[in-house]
């Protein structure tokens, strides 16, 4: 499979958090001659938030996160994750693979159950052939080693065309906090929140409730504010793990927040850089909405639609399709006040197009990468921005062949 052309240069320098250690190993769940496998071991006292997919069919590896996040403990903890099966739909040999792994995990690492964390992503309603991850769980446990982080965003990807990672460190109270992250997401991505595995580990010290909080703020104005193809996956899953080893408490610290967030969406948006077949990488804004709900759903109709994606692919300067997906959206909206800029370029306002606008303005600025849609409706104070890709023919292959 071709690397995305809206991939990064190359994987980023990821610095070493201290408290956790990561292995991965090829167990053949899937796929052959790559590995499928990463654990992550963190230190005792780590606190651990986490956000998860609300899909009604969402994998009893969610189901299971969900239910031990809810409990107090502050022992070691670990993450284990597997690629090319989601475990989900697949009744209770979903729930005994679970057990399987995480009681595999505790004996080989000496963890207890309660804190030990599994993912699965891949293809959905085959039973996990959970032997062969139980099977490797020992030479997983002698390779932990606090620079596995990039070999474990290989190890979680499915049809994602790169790995994808990010770090910020910041200075707090004269003391460096750093913060790194890893990613997987292509395809079925869409808020709520998408067919994404995401693990960020820090050293910073913050007790569960404020991370909790802080994770779940930041993540609507990150990862639920993508979409790729309108799908929400039952696996997704968000864990932040702080270590505490920096000795620094972030509660409250707008620094660590900016630093938190700039890595969640540096993710996010690599997310969908890496969007099944993309060629465009769009930013869509919409303000002046009555409030920022209804910013939102105009934002989202207009980067769901496949009118408007298909267009992008073809680089076809459609604003006609951006007018429908306002329109469809049940949004409040006046004709007569709307307005519509590709980039800098004003294509409508007034109900109608702008004077001043040419088809060749239009397509021209089509070409790039990189787009902006703005939409103004007029109305009120309500803003939303989010993101998405082009849609194109290599969509429908990847997905078409998907089981093959």
């Amino acid at each position: 499979m071709m690397t995305s052309p809206l991939a990064p240069a190359k994987f980023p320098d990821l610095p070493v958090i201290d408290g956790v250690t990561f292995a991965t190993v090829a167990a053949g769940v899937r796929y052959q001659g790559r590995t499928d496998v990463m654990l992550a071991k963190l230190d005792a006292g780590s606190s651990i938030a986490g956000v998860f997919t609300r899909s009604a069919t969402r994998s009893a590896n969610v189901l299971d996160c969900q239910e031990k996040l809810g409990g107090a403990s502050d022992g070691e903890a670990a993450i284990i994750v597997n690629s090319g099966n989601s475990n989900a739909f697949t009744g209770r040999h979903g729930d005994g693979s679970v057990m399987a792994i995480c009681t595999g995990v505790s004996e080989a690492l000496g963890i207890d159950q309660r804190r030990i964390f599994t993912a699965s992503t891949g293809v959905i309603g085959e039973r996990l052939e959970h032997d062969r991850i139980t099977a490797k769980l020992g030479e997983l446990a002698e390779a932990l080693s606090p620079n596995g982080i990039e070999a474990a965003a290989s190890a979680i990807m499915t049809t994602d065309t790169f790995p994808k990672g990010s770090s910020r460190t910041v200075t707090i109270d004269g003391v460096s906090v750093n913060i790194a992250g890893i990613a997987k997401g292509s395809g079925m991505i869409a808020p709520d929140m998408a067919t994404m595995l995401v693990y960020i580990f820090t050293d910073a010290q913050i007790a569960q409730a404020e991370l909790r909080a802080l994770v779940s703020r930041l993540n609507e104005k990150t990862f639920n504010c993508i979409t790729v193809d309108s799908d929400t996956s039952t696996s997704d899953t968000l864990l932040v793990a702080a270590t505490g080893a920096a000795g620094v408490d972030v509660a409250g610290r707008s620094e660590f927040a900016d630093a938190l967030h700039a890595v969640m969406l540096d993710l996010a948006h690599q997310v969908v850089r890496d969007g099944e077949g993309a060629t465009k990488f769009v930013t869509v804004e919409v303000a002046s909405a009555t409030d920022d709900a209804d910013a939102r759903r105009v934002a989202m109709a207009i980067a769901n639609s496949p009118l408007v994606k298909t267009a992008i692919a073809g680089e076809d300067p459609n604003w006609g399709r951006v007018v429908m997906a306002v329109g469809k959206s049940g949004a409040q909206a006046d004709r007569d006040l709307l307005s519509i800029r590709f980039g800098d370029i004003l294509v409508a306002e007034n109900g109608w197009v702008s004077p001043d606008y040419t088809e060749e303005q239009g397509a021209a600025y089509m070409k790039n990468t990189e787009l902006l849609v703005h939409v103004d409706m007029g109305l009120g104070e309500g803003e939303s921005t989010v993101w998405t890709c082009d849609l194109t023919h290599g969509y429908i292959s990847i997905n078409a062949d998907y089981r093959s």
